[in-house]
């Protein structure tokens, strides 16, 4: 969020809470460039979708999503409800109210490779719409999951 007196294009949050009519978020920002404390009203967060389309953060869709992902691994919930935590912490500390799909969906992977390697993959398969084994093997590969596959059989 650009800070209103000095120009400077980042800001840090302080403190944020529903507004009193529930409508908006009010927080309390300050620039670290000058120090000036200001308030913004902000509307939820709206994921704009590859297509172009607009629809409202949901914070229950993001755990499905994620729960199908480490279905049958061995994840305790708190974990799983902590990560949705930081994601949504993290999303909301971006300081704008649009967000690309895409950014919601790599801060998935990036959370669920450092919980679960397995619900990692099981994720980016569907988030990267791999159409074939290829696609798959190769980011496999990539991402250094691979290697160590043959031990375990």
């Amino acid at each position: 969020m650009r800070c209103p007196f000095c120009g400077h294009a980042e800001s840090q949050v302080k403190d944020s809470r529903p507004s009193e009519d529930g409508a908006a978020i009010r927080r309390r920002r300050l620039c670290p460039e000058c120090g000036g404390r200001f308030t913004t009203f902000e509307r939820g967060l709206t994921v704009v979708k590859r297509s172009g389309r607009r629809t409202p953060f949901d914070r229950d869709k993001l755990a499905r999503s994620i729960a199908v992902a480490i279905r049958k691994r061995p994840v305790e919930p708190e974990r799983v409800e902590r990560m949705i935590s930081v994601i949504v912490r993290q999303l909301e500390s971006m300081g704008e109210t649009e967000l690309p799909s895409s950014a919601v969906g790599e801060m998935v992977m990036k959370q669920l490779k450092a919980l679960d390697d397995v619900a990692y993959v099981r994720y980016a398969s569907v988030y990267r719409d791999f159409r074939e084994a290829g696609e798959f093997a190769t980011f496999l590969g990539q991402e250094g999951l691979s290697e160590g596959a043959e031990d375990e059989r």
